[in-house]
């Protein structure tokens, strides 16, 4: 049964119908994601189940009394002063309680008898381990300064405010429009498991495909004002949806073959027709409705030509900067080469922007040299956004840069053509700019950067508020780029997809090189620290037994069997594993479901002991 739901929902933007009639419901559990191009009113449905607005038509029914937090891309803190008055909400007894504790703790003079009594309240309503999450959540969105006025935060630090603020709520639906946006990595991979834990029901935009992959259980694409669901990862949801597509175009050439022997008979008949032919008609204008759908398009291969460049392309030689007292980067050279493909890693705040600033020559380093090649050419598109006049068109913005654009085959697009490509229809490549949403200003600004022929590509998060189409169409574009690439983004998929080497940033001025993308640097990451920790395990057992004069050097023969066995268990399990992965993505049943996510997670917790004793039995083989 649904907890939230629409009956007969229609909302218009600038004069268009992104949805009527739509019907979408959640029930509790549920991890959805909804996908779809910018522009088809993602962000709109979102605000209406959220109830920041109401629809133009139809309604949202829920349960009585259901909390629902809400996330959005743009938060709002009218009548709020400090970060203190947004995080503790004044009707919640505990967050009022925890708020006065802080306090007492930050006082020059502490007050003993209020913070025992405080405590004792606390204590009263079990309300610590609260005060220990709130903490957690805090310190992860590296949010510290309580005092700190909300006015003066960038707009990355008021989207982290508003997720903590959610967070640390609790409420019975979270509805959360690109959450990941000015996250680091390290936050998205802790947020994904917070998300995952309970039975917590979530609905979410976003366009991190590892994000959708790792919390929903579901995608409902929201295209054209209808809904298709898929039950399954995000994998599933793209197999279906070339299934999907690739029906309707054939339904179309269908219904347009037949429509043509249809019109001849229409312009044969005479003015007065009988029962029949009104059957006819009837159907004719059916089938012309139909004849409406997808037509089978040949896809582009968006290859252009790149600006000639030189031996010298960029080199940094011990570039040091720091702010105040706080390294940012110490000592780095590094000589850039033909084809270098460079993805920058490292938490917010440690790095990664300056260096973009400093090798664009924004700023100049406190020592050392950054010589920039003659033949270089930077194309640099940054988080800021599009700056545009209001009575400006789309196709103006992009014939402001280049009437057209020169393919690397020699072939030439016109700018309506690349527009196109880059999902503008003709009817919104002459509409205004001021009418876009702000993902389609995103991949208009995108175009813009790319268009320019650049042969050093700098990208700061471009995936921001873009949907997953228009980030389709960019890899397409970044395979088959030849100049150099500089990628900055928390989307681990494109960091994996486009990059070959990182720049990994530690936020204390050293800046390591690692061969391999983000993927390979995980998976080394965790290895370590297994390792790490079965020596330090290792150790522990070597005390314990540092008395006994000769060490063991051979199995028994029961640890021999047992290593036998357990060879023979990790390799069932491994395929039970496999096996219910396969029906989890294929079954439709939300109780199924369920039940088969917790024996997937049970066998896991199963495999990482068998393998653990696995591994300390080896070490005797």
């Amino acid at each position: 049964m649904s907890i939230i739901s629409t009956e007969q929902l229609g909302h218009s933007f600038n004069d268009r119908w992104l949805f009527k009639d739509l019907h979408f419901g959640l029930q509790k559990g549920d991890r959805v994601a909804l996908v779809g191009i910018n522009g088809t009113g993602k962000s709109t449905l979102l605000k209406i189940l959220a109830e920041v607005f109401p629809p133009q038509t139809g309604k949202v029914v829920k349960e009585k009394g259901l909390r629902i937090g809400y996330l959005s891309q743009e938060p709002n803190f009218t009548g709020l002063t400090t970060i203190n008055d947004f995080i503790y909400s004044t009707d919640n007894e505990q967050q009022q309680l925890i708020k006065e504790y802080e306090a007492l703790l930050e006082a020059d003079d502490i007050d003993s008898n209020k913070l025992a009594l405080i405590s004792d309240k606390l204590t009263a309503l079990d309300a610590w381990e609260y005060e220990h999450n709130i903490k957690t959540i805090l310190n992860r969105l590296q949010i510290s300064n309580f005092d700190q006025n909300i006015n003066s935060l960038s707009g990355g630090q008021k989207k982290r405010l508003s997720l903590a603020k959610l967070l640390i709520d609790e409420p019975d639906v979270y509805i959360l429009d690109e959450p990941t946006n000015h996250l680091d990595i390290e936050t998205i991979e802790w947020l994904e498991k917070l998300l995952t834990i309970g039975q917590k029901t979530v609905l979410i935009v976003s366009h991190d495909r590892y994000f959708l992959d790792n919390v929903c259980t579901q995608i409902r694409e929201l295209d054209k004002g209808e809904l298709h669901t898929y039950n399954g990862n995000y994998g599933y949801f793209l197999e279906k949806k070339a299934e999907r597509e690739y029906n309707d175009v054939l339904a179309a050439e269908k219904a347009r073959n037949l429509l043509r022997k249809e019109l001849e008979w229409m312009r044969r008949q005479p003015q007065a027709r009988g029962t029949k032919s009104k059957a006819r008609i009837d159907s004719f204008y059916d089938l012309e409705e139909k004849s409406k759908g997808p037509r089978a398009q040949d896809k582009v291969q968006l290859s252009v030509k790149v600006s000639r460049q030189g031996s010298k392309i960029l080199e940094l030689d011990n570039v040091s900067k720091s702010f105040g007292n706080k390294s940012i980067i110490e000592n780095f050279s590094y000589v850039f080469k033909k084809g270098d493909r460079i993805g920058l890693s490292g938490r917010n705040g440690s790095g990664k922007s300056t260096f973009l600033n400093l090798i664009t020559n924004e700023i100049t380093p406190d020592k050392g040299t950054i010589a920039i090649g003659e033949t270089t050419k930077y194309g640099y598109y940054k988080q800021g956004g599009l700056h545009f006049k209001e009575d400006e068109r789309v196709i103006d913005v992009v014939k402001n840069v280049a009437d057209y654009i020169q393919m690397a085959n020699g072939d030439t697009l016109t700018a309506s053509q690349l527009l196109t490509l880059f999902l503008f229809p003709p009817e919104k490549q002459h509409g205004f700019v001021n009418k876009l949403s702000g993902g389609e200003k995103k991949r208009l600004q995108l175009m813009r950067v790319l268009m320019s022929n650049p042969n050093f590509l700098i990208l700061d998060e471009p995936s921001n508020d873009l949907d997953i189409d228009t980030l389709n169409v960019l890899e397409d574009f970044l395979l088959s780029y030849s100049g150099v690439l500089i990628l900055v983004s928390h989307d681990r998929y494109l960091i994996d997809k486009l990059t070959e080497q990182l720049f990994i940033f530690d936020g204390t001025g050293t800046v390591t090189l690692y061969n391999g993308n983000y993927a390979d640097f995980k998976f080394e990451q965790e290895l370590k620290i297994k390792e790490e920790k079965l020596a330090e395990k290792k150790a522990k057992e070597e005390k314990v037994v540092v008395t006994l004069e000769i060490p063991k050097k051979k199995l028994s023969y029961k640890e021999q069997r047992e290593y036998e066995q357990l060879e023979n268990e990790i390799e069932e399990i491994e395929e039970l594993i496999k096996t219910k992965t396969i029906k989890l993505n294929a079954t439709t049943d939300h109780i199924a479901l369920t039940d088969l996510s917790k024996e997937i997670e049970n066998l896991q917790k199963k495999l990482d002991q068998k393998s653990e004793r696995w591994l300390e039995l080896a070490e005797f083989i």
